[in-house]
Formats: structure tokens, sequence, C-alpha cells
């Protein structure tokens, strides 16, 4: 074929809408549907036995490609291939290669050599073997540090491109105010500025500059996820207009208009009765009508299955399938189903082929733009470097350290001094799948060989202070109810200078809270996709253990590994120090003995409120007065501990704060400055937050809001001047008519170490009329300088 022959779509000199409108036109209805659809390595979730065939499978229980099979399922190439390393739990080197070989034959079927779009999980690190795991969501929110979540997920997708992948279905956007909800520990908290801030930055990192490098992010779960009814799973979610959009949208929208997010996955649960699966104002007259966005939108796994077998609002699938596509969801994942029977529709006239033709647009951008047409986009060459046994390990320990946050430390019983004998008591001590979140490959796949290795803390306190140093007594299990070793472990501590006591959940996909027996289980899950509960008590005979030990004369270190917060107040009452280590990934044991042995000093900050009791909910800061001021009979309304909150083995000092103009337009910015001093004598980081108070506003407003923060690293003795700038536009809000508007009035600027200790504020007004805002003139984030 000479140059002249070349068909445009294949010709790299033309603008990619042009190429992506000439491959379209030369297509059928049914290889235009392939695009819509995925295929994994084996079939999955089958409710119907007759479909799980041999014919249904890529690969047998060796790994081995069929191409029988392959040739069939890609007859019109497809999609996206479904997590072929994680989900055909393939090591990363026969991963790239399988991928690169399903490549091959996608593309000798297609009459246009159109590869596919490898997709993977990666919430915590490639969920695949030998991914490098790093903390969990709430772990890598409680760095407040953006910078270290981009570095993160560069490495993340280093490892996803070296085995074939292009496209990553992770972060999550959810906003978490509900702590009973399994997956609270993939989020990154409670607050929408943070969760956009940490969000985004897993964003850039994953996306890169390069489109044919970089990895497409998808902001999932669209939206409100979190805050289903009596935090179950998938449940239906009720909420105003109003709130969703300030506080369950405006992640998103931030992503979308700062990051150029490449896609976008819905949420299982309906919203107010309509499923986001079946959403179009959701998915296309709010997420690319108003905010413009024009990447693709998949599918959570099954979510268009489900408006058939759950939502019961489609009465075949053929029926789900034209409710999905019409509302605008682009691609069907995990594997064949619902939209295999969109040629069927089109062909009875139930749906038009250009609605077809305008998700199939999409798709074909994004492989155009990832160089996917006539090339199998993979390199098995990548992957001894992206994989090597300690590859990314001190990013992952860094990660775990910085995450650690101090909630408690009476009478500077921290840091250890390195010479004591240690009691490590308790079931997260020594349980290496314990420290990992659930879509983490060893959580998510129990069954799975762990082939890399996962420092628990017992390892690494032996490690440092000799085994003889240490003893080491489980006490009871996460969940079990025995009682008999918590003797054993109190005496244990009674001979140690110091104890530490192992505490938390194991996070994992979930089995039913209903299956038999279930409160003998030893080592339920009880945090993690499907794992919610209605108690936030630590589970099993935890507390027991605790009092046991804590009523010798030893001192007690308390240690949660767990993603989810838990009601302590006891443990706080009596404890005299409590760490909350979070699930902090492979490198947790060394990243826990480090904080612990004062080898490095405790950053974290709660990205979430800790409640007293389960019957507080919701505590979230920022609730409107009238909320946050009633109380229940016996327990008032504020946290145990307040979002934001974080101790340090140092002391930090405040100046006052000082602001450009005490008068800002509704076109203005807020200047503000504010120094903070090391006045101890270790190193260590402060996290300075900024908050805004409305005074007398025209409807009920949150008491307070978080606008903007930075975390600062001061020597002994040093201070650094922290400027901010946040537009005025950052406290829009929606007045009665849904209109964003800019109000004028008085307000109050708060900076401080967490929403409960302020150390210093400074009122201004903006002046002028309410201004409305178009989407296009709101900012999203501060600009922050350290001097």
């Amino acid at each position: 074929m000479t140059d002249t022959d070349t068909p445009p779509y294949l010709d790299e000199a033309l603008p990619v809408d042009r190429r992506v409108e000439d491959l379209l036109s030369r297509m059928t209805v049914e290889e235009k549907v392939a695009q819509l659809e995925s295929v994994p390595p084996r079939w999955m979730d089958v409710e119907d036995e007759s479909e799980m065939t041999a014919k249904a499978q890529l690969l047998d229980e060796d790994g081995n490609i069929n191409e029988d099979n392959a040739r069939e399922l890609l007859s019109d190439s497809i999609g996206h291939l479904t997590r072929m390393g994680g989900g055909g739990s393939l090591e990363p080197e026969t991963a790239a290669r399988v991928t690169e070989r399903v490549q091959e034959i996608a593309m000798e079927e297609s009459r246009f050599d159109i590869a596919a779009v490898p997709h993977e999980e990666c919430l915590s690190g490639y969920m695949g073997p030998k991914g490098t795991t790093y903390p969990q969501g709430m772990g890598i929110a409680s760095t407040w540090d953006p910078e270290l979540v981009e570095g993160m997920s560069t490495q993340i997708r280093e490892q996803l491109r070296a085995i074939g992948t292009h496209h990553a279905l992770s972060p999550l956007f959810d906003v978490a105010r509900d702590p009973r909800w399994g997956r609270v520990e993939e989020t990154f908290g409670e607050d929408p500025y943070l969760v956009a801030r940490m969000g985004s930055a897993f964003v850039d990192g994953l996306q890169g500059d390069d489109p044919e490098e970089g990895i497409s992010a998808t902001l999932k779960h669209f939206a409100g996820h979190a805050i289903s009814e009596g935090g179950k799973n998938r449940s239906t979610v009720q909420i105003g207009e109003r709130e969703f959009r300030e506080v369950h949208l405006f992640p998103f929208e931030a992503a979308v208009k700062e990051t150029d997010a490449d896609s976008v996955m819905n949420a299982y649960h309906d919203v107010d009765g309509v499923p986001c699966t079946a959403d179009e104002w959701l998915l296309t007259d709010v997420l690319r009508g108003e905010w413009g966005f024009d990447g693709n939108i998949v599918s959570d796994y099954f979510s268009v299955r489900l408006l058939k077998d759950e939502h019961q609002v489609a009465p075949t699938y053929y029926d789900a399938a034209i409710q999905a596509l019409e509302a605008g969801l682009d691609v069907e994942l995990p594997q064949i189903k619902a939209y295999q029977h969109l040629p069927e529709a089109v062909e009875n006239g139930d749906v038009a082929e250009e609605t077809i033709d305008t998700a199939v647009r999409r798709v074909l951008k994004q492989k155009i733009e990832k160089g996917l047409i006539g090339d199998t986009g993979v390199d098995p060459d990548r992957v001894e470097e992206a994989f090597g046994p300690e590859k990314n390990r001190d990013y992952a320990r860094k990660l775990a350290r910085e995450s650690i946050t101090l909630l408690k430390n009476d009478d500077e019983l921290l840091p250890l001094e390195g010479e004591e004998s240690v009691a490590v008591l308790g079931p997260k001590a020594d349980a290496p799948s314990g420290q990992l979140g659930d879509y983490a490959y060893a959580a998510h796949y129990p069954e799975a060989e762990v082939n890399r290795e996962i420092v628990t803390p017992l390892d690494s306190l032996q490690d440092r202070l000799g085994a003889d140093a240490v003893e080491y007594v489980e006490g009871c299990t996460t969940t079990g109810p025995e009682t008999d070793d918590i003797e054993s472990a109190a005496a244990a501590a009674e001979d140690a200078d110091v104890a530490v006591a192992f505490v938390g959940t194991r996070s994992a996909i979930a089995l039913s809270d209903d299956d038999e027996g279930i409160e003998q289980v030893p080592d339920l899950p009880t945090s993690g996709e499907g794992a919610d509960v209605t108690d936030l008590e630590l589970p099993g005979v935890q507390q027991k253990l605790v009092e046991a030990v804590n009523g010798t004369d030893t001192p007690l270190v308390v240690v949660q590994v767990s993603g989810k917060p838990h009601s302590i107040e006891w443990i706080d009452q009596h404890v005299p120090a409590v760490l909350h280590a979070w699930l902090p990934g492979e490198e947790g044991g060394n990243g826990i003995a480090d904080v612990l042995l004062g080898e490095h000093n405790p950053s974290g900050r709660l990205p979430i409120s800790i409640p007293k009791d389960v019957g507080q909910l919701p505590v979230y800061y920022s609730r409107r007065p009238n909320s946050r001021n009633e109380r229940h009979v016996y327990v008032d309304s504020d946290p145990l501990y307040s979002f934001g909150h974080g101790l340090s083995y140092t002391d930090f000092e405040y100046s006052d704060v000082t602001l450009e103009s005490e008068e800002i337009a509704t076109t203005g910015t807020i200047e503000a400055s504010v120094t903070v001093e090391n006045a101890g004598d270790v190193a260590g980081h402060e996290v300075v937050q900024v908050y805004t108070h409305q005074r007398w506003p025209s409807q009920a407003r949150p008491v307070q809001e978080l606008r903007a923060f930075e975390r600062v690293h001061l020597e002994p003795g040093e201070s650094a001047t922290v400027n901010f700038e946040i537009s005025a536009t950052q406290l829009a809000f929606h007045d009665r008519d849904m209109n964003l508007v800019v109000e004028p009035g008085e307000y109050e600027l708060r900076v401080g170490a967490s929403a409960a200790d302020i150390e210093s504020t400074a009122d201004f007004e903006i002046v002028g009329e309410p201004r409305e805002l178009a989407r296009s003139a709101r900012a999203y984030f501060s600009e922050t300088e350290v001097e």
C-alpha cells in the first residue's frame, strides 16, 4: 500500500477526530458494538451456568491462550480486555506476553487492525502478582500530600504499562461520611476539597503528559456511592440536589476540569429512584453538558445487568442495554452481556445507530490517542525494570509512615526508647494480608500465593530490637469469639517494659453477612467491598484483649491497623498512646516501627472524623449548625477525634493570620499568610489547614469548610510562612434557584491544626452584588506558597 492509499484513519498526520470519523464510517453495526464490550480472561460471576462454556474462556487454568476461543470472542475485535494480568493471576512476564498475543488476535480478526484497551485495578497499586502494594486510600489521604500521591501513581503507571495495560479503574472520588460502609477504606475521606485534591493528584500521576505512555484514569463511583442507606453497599441514596452537587459531585467536577481525566465509572446505586447506570441527567446533562467531559464512561462491573437483576427497572438485558446506552454509558464491563443485544435493537428501531456511533467515537478516540490502531501497545521488555524485587519498596515505606496518625500520646510514652522489652500483641501484629486494602491482590484473592514480601509490625520490631527483646502473643483472632489466649497476652505484658497491641479489621471482598455460623469465623472481613457493618467497635473480642492488657502495670500502646474509623472511646479514656496506621501496605510493618521507635515523627492527619459511638453518625466536621449543635441523651454531637487531627513528637506554634485586604470583590482573591514555628526539639511536619465560615448566609450553610492546606517540614526552631490565595469563587454555593453564586457578606478565615483546633482567625468581607457563576469561571483549588 502506498502513502496515497493509506486510509485517513491510519494517517497519523491527520487530526484525531478526522481519523475517528473515517474509521467509524467503515464499520458495521456489529463491529461498532464490539467496541462497547469487554472480554475477561475467564468469564466472571455467571448467574446462568449455560454461559460458563469452554468457548467463554480466553485462558485455561494454566494461563494459556485458547486461540480458537479468542478468535470467536474477538471476531469483531473488542473494546476492552478485562484484567488480563490481575484477573488471570498471571506473573508480569506472562501477563505482558499473553496480552500481546491476545491483542494480535484482536487485530487479526478486525478488518481495521483495532486492538483492545486492556484495563486493570490499581487503587493501592497494581492488583496483580508482584504489583507493589501501597497504603489503602484512607491512609493515602492521611498524608495530606498530593505530591506524594502523584509520585505513587506514577510508579503504578510504570508497572501497568509494562504489562500492556492502558486503562485503570482508579481512583475513587467518593466522599465518605458513613464509616459503616465497608468501602470507606478505599476513599480519601469526608471532605470534598481534600478528596478532590488527593484524587486529582492520583489522576495526574497515572495519566502523565503523554497519552501513549499514560494510563487512562477512571473517576469513580459517579456519584454519591458512599452515602447509601444504612451504610450498605449499592443501596439507594436519598439526597437533595444542592448537597449532591456541592459535596458529592464537586470532586468529580474538579477532577474533570483540572486533570482532563480520560474516563468516568458510574455507581451501582440509585439516587432518588434513578439508577446511576441509566441516569441521563447525571451521565450526559451534568457530566458532559455542564462540565464538558469528553472521555468515555465505563460501567462498574455488571451494573448494566443489574438494571434488570437488582433495580428491576428493565425487564430484559435488551432493555437494560438500551437504558444504559441512551443515558450516556459507553462501555459495558467486565464481559459481554447486555450490550450484545444492541445490534438487534438497532435493527428493530429501538435504538438509533447514531446513539451507538456517539459512544463508539469516544472509544476510538481513546484508542487512536494511545496508539492502539495497528499496534498491540505492549512491550514485554519493560517488565524486568518495572517489577524488580525491591522496586518501589522505599516509596511504599515512605507512604506508610507518612500516613500513620498519632491520635493520643499521654506523658510522651512514644516514641519508645528502643531498649525496652516489648510485648507485641493482637491479631494484626503478624498478619501480612491484614495490612492490605480490599483491592490489593493478596487481600482480593486470599487463595492466591503471595509472591511479594509483606513486612508485618512483628517482623520489623524483631529485626530492630532483636527476637529476645520481643515476646509475641496473638491474644485473640480478628473476629472470633475465643478468649482463651487473652490471659497469656496479659501475662506477656506483665513481663515487658511496654506492650503494643495491634488491633483492627481484616479487609477483603466480603462474605454475605447472613452466612451460617458467621459469628464463629475467626478472620471474617469486616471492612472492604460488601463488608458493611452496624457496629464500629473493634470486631470480635479485641476490646477485651485491650482491657486485659491495660489492666496490667505495663504501659500500653494501641495501634489500629484498619481502613476505617472505630469507636474507641474507652481506649481513648484509658490507654496512654493510640496510633491509627490504616491499611499501610507491603511496607506497613516498617512504617509502623519507624514511628514507634522515633525514626519518623508521625505526621498523618485524619481525613475523616472518628465518632464516639455509631449512634452519633453523622459526625463529619462540616455539618450545618442545627445538626452540629444538637445532642443525644447520653452523647454530645462532637466526634472523639476531629477531621484533620493528628499529633506529633514536637510542638508547633502559629502566628496570627494576616490578610492582604479585609474587603474582597466577588471577582477577587483572598490572600492570607500565617507563620508556623517548630517549638520542639524534633524535626517534623505540620499540616496547616485553612477553613472559612460564612456569617448570616442566605441559607443554612456548613459551619466551616476546608479551602486550602499545606504540609510543611520544619527543623527544631525553624519557622516558615505559608501564603494562601483563595479565589472568592471557591466560596460559591447554589442559591435557592440552584444557580452557582458568590454571595457578598461577612466571612471568617480560620487557620489551624484541625477542624477543632483553630489557632488563628481573621475577618473579611466579600463586597458587591451577588455574582452568578458560569462553570468555566469557577476556581477549584487554592494556591499555596511556603517561604
